[in-house]
């Protein structure tokens, strides 16, 4: 088909005019089906002027004009001259004039004519406003500088009006489709050949674009709007061709949905260029390559940076309402908005879609959407690309399974070569995580079973803060050991534990489970470190199993910085001054746990100043079949020393940053050493077992609380001290010990005794009788009391508020 027979829908001329860069004018940019200028349509008109084209731009809505109602305009021009144009118009001449976008995105007119004695009827209407919509689009995709200012075109090349466009019409109780000759065309199939059936047409698409054109007709999708999708076509001959489709719904008259009239045309502004070509074929050739979910996404991101020159590219598996970030370029967490940066840094990074609520409106329309600079974004997509942003989602088998995003921070004009180039990347790219989440599916029962198994937050501790990272092996689908906790303890201090346990299999995991529950449990009972290792190591020698666990366990007095290391077989500490020195700490170390039943383990005592950081790790950080301890070791002393430690998870982010193709898992634990602005005052009294005990214990307490300066609070603590110690006396046999500590808001008096058994408040109380009442006056003159398991023993403190009093 040629400019010059040029007809759709009954109009057998369409001219485009444009609003210029002054926006007081519409400028005529390109006309087809002129017959050789017959109509002679003026170059220029005057947006404030009179005209069809300036009529529907002003007023923002087409307007249609019968062979009558078109003379009556002409004839009440004031000036004498054709608002239309110069030339003579012919008889039955029918006019449109459509607006190409809407509201503030308007960039200019569509002028349609054709000979239709009674104007074009509504389902002509409707197809040439859709037509006017795919007009739109090919005119959006075109720099600003290139339309209007060389006048109408007349030469061949790209037309900024589609010419090979069709229009057909689908009866939804039937089913059937009236499709013109020039859909046909389009699609490649001969009018012969033609059934009438929709199916015909869908197997003309190419398989992974047919789950889209098949939803745009699902039932609730369509609105009497219109629906817009691009899709690609295999014609007969094998080439590719991209289309544009645009829909609109027509009621009957009882209100129901009735027919669906469409418009196709040949979406030239998305056909890829050579360059995009050889960019698709070497991404398609390095997926094929790809295994895992993360070597998609890191192939995609190197792919796309330098021919999109992009700031930010973010991929992100989409699972239920989750996105699952896998990867973030640039991976430095001061480059993304806030909401990004919380999220990437948890533990098991991931992020509600309804948290962003423009994205997730974006993923269930399914199709990719470009921001222009200036957007009304909320923050977390804002921050991502305020000179522009595309989201790309990522369809697969018919599914969402992912989405790409990019972001440029200056202001970004989106070509109609980057808007193939996503279009075609967005299906490599779906297909391609569908594929490695398939092969990663034990990666991930791994990963789900670590999850259960680990802490999935560590406490808040005063006088430090601690971090952990956790990678399974990518190296077979079997679940490792590795496992780490903190647990915190009473007086200020807090045990660190990492372990290994030999093995990648359910029995591994097993173990480790058991080891990590069975040393949080030694270790909340007060044992000192070397106890608490040699119980665990005991415990593995009865379990009968072959395997064996290696062990680093912590003991660190927040208060006074300093810790009691205990290793069984395990890696040693490494430590990062605050100067930035670093050095391997020498720990006496013992066999690992589950060799011998009869061990003992020895005890290595350090001091930690201030600002110090103290890292644990496990050896599938350091050593591989490609890197020897002695070497990884050096290499993770080297990047501690060049670490900023304010910023302790991005510390533990970099010692990962080379843990890519591993054999082993990876398990590293992190603390800031601190210190307390404010050391608390502590005191112990070992109470004698005389008849006069009581009396002893509150004139040792009297005392010292009087040292302290403490005056309003004494006689409470003295009651609670008499109450406590007569328990002990009464109850338990053997050593009892008091321990007073003075904190800077309360006072903690603690009773600690060799009976296991703690102590019941009884639920009634008979108040004539001489007993029973001491634990009900320790409630309630205290803000908070309990008892605690100890090695042989146990303890039952209180506390009371002091914040409103005085020390010395």
């Amino acid at each position: 088909m040629t400019r010059a027979n040029f007809a759709f829908c009954g109009a057998e001329l369409a001219a485009v005019y444009v609003l210029t860069e002054s926006g007081d004018e519409l400028r005529l940019a390109e006309v087809v089906g002129d017959r050789g200028g017959t109509y002679g349509l003026p170059a220029v008109v005057a947006l404030g002027g009179r005209s069809p084209a300036t009529d529907a731009y002003r007023a923002g809505r087409p307007l249609w004009l019968s062979p009558a109602e078109l003379a009556a305009y002409v004839s009440t021009d004031t000036r004498g001259v054709s608002p239309v144009g110069a030339g003579t118009l012919p008889p039955k001449f029918s006019l449109g004039a459509l607006p190409l976008g809407h509201g503030a995105t308007q960039v200019g007119c569509l002028v349609v004519a054709g000979e239709m004695a009674d104007g074009f009827d509504a389902d002509r209407r409707s197809l040439l406003e859709l037509y006017a919509d795919q007009v739109t689009a090919g005119l959006e995709s075109v720099p600003a500088r290139v339309v209007g200012r060389a006048g109408p075109r007349a030469h061949p090349g790209p037309t900024l009006v589609p010419l090979h466009s069709g229009a057909f019409t689908l009866t939804l109780d039937s089913g059937l489709m009236e499709a013109d000759a020039r859909v046909l065309e389009l699609l490649g199939i001969a009018p012969e050949d033609f059934d009438g059936r929709v199916e015909t047409l869908l197997a003309c698409a190419v398989p992974d674009d047919i789950p889209a054109l098949m939803a745009v007709v699902e039932p609730g999708r369509l609105s009497s709007s219109g629906e817009q999708l691009a899709f690609r076509i295999r014609r007969p001959g094998g080439e590719l061709r991209w289309l544009g489709l645009r829909c609109r719904l027509r009621l009957g008259a009882d209100g129901m949905p009735e027919r669906v009239l469409g418009v196709v045309a040949d979406a030239v502004y998305l056909r890829p260029t050579d360059d995009e070509v050889a960019i698709v074929q070497g991404l398609s050739a390095r997926l094929a390559g790809a295994t895992t979910v993360r070597d998609v996404s890191r192939t995609v991101v190197e792919t796309l940076r330098r021919p999109l020159d992009a700031s930010r590219i973010a991929v992100a598996e989409v699972e239920s309402d989750r996105l699952l970030v896998t990867v973030l370029d640039p991976p430095e967490p001061d480059a993304w908005p806030g909401v990004w940066q919380t999220e990437w840094r948890s533990e098991w990074p991931d992020a509600s879609v309804h948290s962003l609520p423009t994205l997730g409106s974006a993923l269930r329309d399914g199709h990719m959407s470009l921001w222009p600079p200036g957007a009304d974004l909320e923050p977390g997509l804002l921050g991502i690309g305020p000179g522009g942003l595309a989201v790309v989602p990522l369809p697969a088998d018919g599914r969402l399974v992912g989405v790409c995003l990019v972001g440029w921070d200056a202001e970004h004009e989106f070509t109609p070569e980057e808007r193939s180039l996503l279009t075609a990347v967005a299906g490599l790219l779906g297909s391609a995580l569908r594929r490695a989440h398939a092969l990663d599916a034990g990666h991930e029962l791994a990963r789900m079973l670590q999850r259960s198994l680990l802490p999935r937050k560590l406490p808040v501790l005063p006088g430090g803060v601690a971090v952990a990272r956790y990678l399974p092996a990518t190296a077979g689908l079997e679940v490792g050991g590795d496992w780490y906790d903190v647990i915190p303890l009473g007086d200020a201090h807090v045990a660190l534990v990492i372990g290994d346990v030999q093995g990648h299999s359910a029995a591994a995991a097993t173990i480790m489970g058991q080891m990590r529950t069975a040393v949080r449990a030694y270790a909340v009972e007060g044992h000192p470190p070397d106890v608490v290792v040699s119980r665990a190591n005991r415990l593995l020698v009865g379990m009968e199993t072959d395997l064996f666990a290696t062990c680093l366990y912590v003991d660190l007095d927040m208060e006074e910085g300093i810790a009691i290391f205990v290793r069984a077989g395990h890696l040693p500490p490494l430590l990062r001054h605050p100067d930035g020195t670093t050095e391997e700490l020498v720990v006496e170390g013992g066999p690992p746990l589950g060799v011998l039943a009869e061990t003992e383990f020895s005890m290595t005592e350090a001091g930690l100043v201030p600002g110090t950081l103290l890292t644990l790790l496990t050896d599938g950080l350091v050593e591989s079949a490609r890197l020897p301890l002695e070497d990884g070791m050096q290499q993770v002393s080297e990047a501690l020393a060049a670490s900023d430690p304010s910023d302790i998870g991005r510390v533990a982010d970099e010692l990962l940053g080379t843990a890519d193709g591993r054999d082993d898992d990876v398990a590293v634990l992190l603390l800031r050493y601190d210190g307390t602005r404010v050391r608390p005052l502590r005191t112990h009294w070992t109470v004698w077992r005389l008849s006069n005990a009581v009396l002893h214990a509150r004139r040792f307490a009297g005392r010292t609380l009087r040292s302290w300066g403490l005056t309003d609070e004494v006689d409470m603590a003295l009651l609670v001290v008499s109450e406590l110690v007569t328990n002990a006396i009464a109850h338990t046999q053997g050593e009892v010990g008091l321990d007073l500590t003075l904190s800077s808001e309360r006072l903690r008096i603690a009773v600690n005794d060799t009976s296991p058994r703690s102590p019941v408040k009884p639920a009634d109380v008979d108040w004539e009788a001489t007993g029973g009442r001491g634990l009900l006056i320790v409630e309630a003159t205290t803000a908070a009391w309990g008892s605690v398991p100890l090695s042989g023993g146990k303890q039952v403190w209180a506390e009371i508020d002091v914040s409103g009093g005085g020390r010395g």
